[in-house]
Parts: C-alpha cells; sequence; structure tokens
C-alpha cells in the first residue's frame, strides 16, 4: 500500500512539474530548419525569407527590402513571443496565403527554444547582453 502511494506520488509530481525553460543553444540546432530561408546575425542577409535579426517585437512584412505577401504585411501582426509560438505551429493557419511554406514545428518545446534564440539578436544582429 505506502509502496503504491509512493508511485503515485511520484507520478503525480513528474506529472505536475513544468516543461523544461526556454534553451537558446537547443534553439540554434533546432533553428537549422529555418536556415533554409532565413538568416540571422552578423552579416545576415536576406534569403528566401527575410532576415530574423530583431525579429521579436518587430511588426509582421517590415523588414527593409524583403518582398512579403500581402497577406504577411496587412496581417497587423507583432511578433511577440505568444506570437511566433503560433505561427511556428502553423505558418498557413495564422497568416493564410503567406509565402512561407514550412508546414511549422509542431514540437512545443523545439518552438520554445527557438523563439530564445531568436530573442538574443539585436536588429543589428548582435546579441543582446
Amino acid at each position: 500500500m505506502i509502496r503504491s502511494c509512493l508511485i503515485a506520488s511520484a507520478l503525480l509530481i513528474v506529472a505536475a512539474a513544468p516543461s523544461r525553460a526556454q534553451d537558446a543553444a537547443a534553439g540554434e540546432k533546432d533553428f537549422m530548419v529555418c536556415r533554409a530561408c532565413h538568416q540571422i546575425g552578423p552579416g545576415a542577409k536576406i534569403a528566401v525569407g527575410p532576415v530574423l535579426n530583431g525579429v521579436v517585437g518587430r511588426k509582421a512584412g517590415t523588414y527593409p527590402g524583403y518582398q512579403y505577401s500581402p497577406a504577411n504585411k496587412d496581417s497587423g501582426i507583432v511578433w511577440t513571443p505568444e506570437e511566433l509560438d503560433k505561427y511556428l505551429t502553423n505558418p498557413q493557419a495564422v497568416v493564410p496565403h503567406t509565402k512561407m511554406i514550412f508546414p511549422g514545428l509542431k514540437d512545443e518545446q523545439k518552438r520554445k527554444d527557438v523563439i530564445a534564440y531568436l530573442e538574443q539578436f539585436s536588429e543589428d544582429g548582435t546579441k543582446k547582453n
């Protein structure tokens, strides 16, 4: 009986524990799938997609020199971590007719980690302190 209670208690503690925190180093690895279209960091240039320096807090469709779809430019979205999480889950569902054909990151922890990685970069591509 005591053993069963201990096992049940342990399971409840594990189930109630929060998921691991955002990990920018893991996010850098997970960002590799994004690198096919996006650059970030010092010297980043427009590729298939816009540069992602300073993306967190930026209004959607506003990176200078990139030709966005009308859907993205007119979305009214500001890329907060919460909006990025929704978008990275399924870009087409959040901004129908966006040019971004990426199917999304379905793993919640990977999305959190990628967002933590993105949050490190200022508009000029330097890492924030």
